[in-house]
């Protein structure tokens, strides 16, 4: 039996981290890559592509028993979203690598 492997091509995509500078503009975006549908709703997976939308991300902070803020985290700039997929060239200047990602695919 022919190794079905061998014959056919894998790839792999890799994970995107992107910081877009407000929610607003990561919808521009996704709208012009076409992963907006018509009810205006981000497609989040195909065959294709997966995107995660993290959006706002908080660091630190201090809360007590109930759940109360003690201490207000401290909130980092831009909109964050992660991408699976063909890249679309106008969203290489949103491209970052964070030492520590806050979610990741699995």
């Amino acid at each position: 039996m022919e190794d079905y492997l061998s014959t056919n091509e894998t790839t792999v995509n890799s994970i995107y981290f992107l910081k877009f500078p407000n929610e607003k503009t990561s919808l521009s975006k996704l709208k012009s890559a076409g992963f907006i549908n018509e009810e205006n709703e981000i497609i989040t997976a195909s065959h294709n592509h997966s995107i995660d939308v993290i959006g706002i991300i908080t660091q630190g902070g201090e809360y007590d028993k109930e759940g109360n803020v003690i201490v207000q985290p401290t909130t980092l700039p831009g909109w964050h979203i992660n991408y699976v997929g063909e890249l679309p060239k106008e969203w290489e200047e949103y491209l970052v690598t964070p030492e520590f990602p806050v979610r990741v695919f699995m």
